[in-house]
């Protein structure tokens, strides 16, 4: 038996160190360590309860809007307010914006780079690979966005963020009335002329057909006549990495899915639905968010005194670094006591998107079906931008105002583009006494609970092949696995 540890990893939104045992070439246990504390949690205590607005954001910089989105809805949930259809529809858009462009710097700059290292120097789609992804050399959409149409589309495309939140990241028109941002004819038609432009770039280069092709695929069968069709696109190179390493086997969730409902839609329900996907009983179930609770055993944080698990609306977070056993800072999230992934392929799963759950149902979920069901998202989100920027209705409002009141609790259950964001607050005397945040990282991230059941990575690289190549104690399994979750460590530890 031999113990490795890999990290911190590059590419990587914060810091994130693996600890595998390993035994005859491949992992048998693994611990997923998130080895850096920030305590956003408690510097919002005491606080106005508006203060959220400007300090959540703040967490990332990556998926601020995520954050903002999640923090004005606990503090809509707290007063009561009622957003107005143009509020819903301009806060949509703001966070497709900020999920879309997640997904293509994911597939782009984090994962594709993985299959230019020299590793695969003999496989027949190298050359490929290297000329369309490598790190800076990439002569198309690569890792570092060289290529002059895929930068130029990317960055009018962070326009809309401009247009409607004034600035990215951190945008302060995010409230929880609404947004604070009326959008004018003239703007709402340039604003799609950037819809047109992302939407020639994921046609022409990422997916080769009209994206309503992509998103009408509804088998494994009708997927193969696509990918014959689309041959010279980058999701078909990808199709053909995938079959040739083996990424169908690679990295198995655990086969339970959470999604919290993506893109609320006026009246009630959401654009993406909102439950579990359990893939052993084929079933989408309802989602009863007072099962949510984090366990502490093998966190860095004191635990209750009876040592049970609680809800974010009881948990607290009170650092214990000498706490015996213990391995990281992120907490254990769980549902009923059960382990969730969440992310892309949740949100597909749970809204019932035929093509991803005949992938997960004849592979699983796993390095391939998650990526393939961000690349589906993507063709699904942007004609959904589309509809709400045309469904904005002009001289009706943006934003209902309501006082906050000076005692009250709220939830503020969102998506970001890795998965289910929750944040959790209570206000007394006209300030916040309580606030806990569940980052989708937190989720798929999570160490160990005190059953000894670990989290959804640390489950997943059970079986990676070690030593691949690269040298002693080196794994492009591991990596593939680790950036399939597409991990934002500074969310997890907020």
């Amino acid at each position: 038996m031999t113990r490795l540890i890999l990290g911190p990893f590059n590419r990587v939104e914060g810091d994130l160190e693996v600890q595998l045992e390993v035994q005859d070439g491949r992992v048998t246990e693994a611990r997923v360590k998130a080895p850096m504390f920030r305590g956003f949690e408690n510097m919002l205590l005491g606080r106005d309860p508006v203060d959220a607005l400007t300090i959540a954001p703040r967490i990332c910089g990556i998926c601020s809007v995520s954050q903002s989105v999640a923090a004005a809805k606990a503090l809509a949930d707290a007063s009561g307010v009622e957003v107005p259809a143009n509020g819903l529809h301009a806060t949509n858009l703001m966070l497709a914006c900020e999920n879309l462009a997640d997904h293509l710097t994911h597939f782009y700059v984090f994962f594709m780079p993985d299959f230019t290292r020299e590793v695969y120097a003999g496989r027949r789609w190298f050359g490929q690979a290297q000329r369309r992804f490598a790190a800076v050399v990439g002569s198309a959409a690569g890792a570092s966005l060289n290529s002059a149409a895929a930068l130029a589309a990317r960055a009018r495309w962070m326009e809309l963020l401009g247009a409607l939140g004034g600035k990215w990241p951190h945008t302060g028109a995010i409230l929880p009335g609404g947004t604070s941002r009326a959008i004018e004819s003239t703007e709402r038609v340039r604003l799609l002329s950037r819809l047109r432009e992302m939407r020639a770039f994921l046609e022409q280069t990422l997916f080769g057909t009209t994206l309503e092709e992509v998103t009408a695929l509804d088998s494994l069968a009708a997927l193969q006549s696509w990918h014959a069709r689309a041959a010279g696109s980058d999701m078909a190179l990808f199709m053909d990495i995938a079959a040739d390493t083996g990424l169908a086997s690679m990295g198995p969730g655990p086969g339970r899915y959470l999604s919290y409902g993506a893109y609320a839609q006026p009246g009630e329900g959401h654009a993406l639905a909102q439950g579990v996907w359990d893939a052993s009983l084929q079933q989408c179930l309802t989602l009863d968010a007072s099962q949510i609770s984090e366990d502490l055993r093998y966190a860095w944080m004191a635990e209750a005194a009876d040592r049970k698990v609680q809800h974010p609306m009881q948990g607290q977070t009170e650092p214990e670094i000498d706490k015996p056993g213990a391995y990281t800072w992120n907490k254990a999230p769980r549902l009923a006591g059960q382990v969730m992934e969440t992310g892309a392929i949740a949100r597909q799963l749970v809204d019932g998107q035929t093509l991803i759950r005949a992938l997960v149902l004849a592979h699983g979920g796993t390095v391939y079906t998650r990526v393939l069901a961000r690349l589906l998202e993507m063709a699904r989100i942007l004609p959904l931008m589309e509809q709400w920027l045309l469904a904005l209705q002009l001289r009706e409002p943006y934003h209902q105002v309501q006082a906050m009141p000076a005692q009250a609790q709220g939830t503020g259950l969102s998506e970001a583009a890795r998965g289910a964001l929750g944040h959790w607050l209570k206000i007394q005397n006209g300030r916040i006494s309580h606030y806990q945040i569940v980052a989708p990282t937190s989720w798929n991230f999570s160490p160990c609970d005190a059953s000894g059941t670990p989290g959804a990575l640390e489950a997943a690289l059970v079986g990676a092949v070690i030593d691949s190549g690269e040298g002693r104690g080196q794994s492009v399994a591991v990596q593939h696995i680790v950036r399939s979750f597409d991990p934002c460590m500074v969310c997890t530890v907020h």
